[in-house]
């Protein structure tokens, strides 16, 4: 009888503290987009160190306004925060096809950025 207040007990107090976990996602998230888009380097890489996570295991799951980083990088002629992403992420991130079926490379050369800087470093990345 004790088993199925014990066990909602439990069911509340785990989605009480699962949904802070997910709004902190989120801000993590938006704070690295404006950091990429503010072409902020050192802000970045301090909210990555403080929040313990690796650029390249967070890397397909944000994007920021419907880009990758690596494309509000090179909109936003943010160079150097471009080159930091474009040499934390592993070869096989950089040659994957994102969500519209084009490589970044591929979408760089379609919409102008080819001869950019982070092209360049993920051309050198890549060995293409």
């Amino acid at each position: 009888m004790r088993l199925l207040p014990t066990t909602i007990a439990a069911i509340i107090a785990a989605s009480a503290i699962s949904m802070p976990a997910a709004q902190a996602n989120d801000q993590l998230a938006a704070n690295i987009c404006n950091y990429v888009q503010a072409d902020d380097k050192n802000r970045l890489r301090k909210k990555l160190k403080e929040n313990r996570v690796k650029l390249r295991n967070i890397y397909t799951g944000i994007s920021c306004n419907g880009d990758s980083i690596l494309r509000l990088a090179m909109n936003s002629g943010a160079n150097s925060v471009g080159t930091f992403v474009a040499k934390r992420l592993s070869v096989s991130d950089l040659q994957a096809a994102e969500g519209d079926g084009q490589t970044i490379s591929q979408w760089a050369e379609a919409n102008g950025h080819g001869a950019s800087e982070i092209a360049a470093a993920i051309k050198e990345r890549t060995g293409g």
